[in-house]
């Protein structure tokens, strides 16, 4: 996807939040700040962007998302739990009406036989509605990774803004 179609999604992401006056936030470890980048490139995205997190390391998962030390030594930071716990997090730290949150191993380092490269789990949150949660397995480079991962994490949220009540 280029970046011209990045744009488009985005743009896309906005209008429907705009659309059903939704808000958005996000919780980035292995997009670093990607994921808000792309929607505040879009002129007018105050208007639907609340805020986004970027927390790398544990401890700012902890300090700023309330994830737990508990669910960090049990299932690590690239987890199911983890980002569903970052996602419930930015909504209850923001002004938000939804959120997406990411982690992820980007590579070239860090994979393990449990948890490869290219392996991203992807949590949407939405007030008073079930968080969304996926494991993806992106192929690739760390910026493809990462690209990957963004544009998921929009699409995700495309579909919450235009599907749920």
């Amino acid at each position: 996807m280029s970046d011209t179609e990045l744009d488009t999604l985005a743009r896309r992401v906005g209008d429907a939040l705009a659309a059903r006056g939704w808000r958005l936030a996000s919780a980035e470890s292995c997009t670093g700040g990607w994921i808000a980048e792309a929607v505040t490139a879009i002129s007018g995205s105050s208007a639907w962007f609340d805020r986004g997190f970027v927390t790398y390391s544990n401890e700012a998962k902890m300090d700023m998302l309330d994830v737990t030390r508990a669910t960090l030594a049990t299932h690590g930071a690239v987890s199911e739990a983890t980002v569903s716990e970052m996602a419930q997090g930015a909504l209850a730290h923001s002004l938000a009406d939804c959120a997406v949150a990411v982690s992820g191993v980007a590579g070239p380092t860090g994979g393990t036989a449990a948890k490869p490269v290219g392996m991203v789990c992807i949590a949407w949150a939405s007030r008073g509605q079930p968080t969304a949660v996926i494991t993806a397995h992106f192929p690739g480079d760390r910026t493809a990774v990462r690209r990957q991962t963004v544009i998921r994490a929009l699409h995700g949220i495309l579909q919450r803004a235009t599907q749920q009540p």
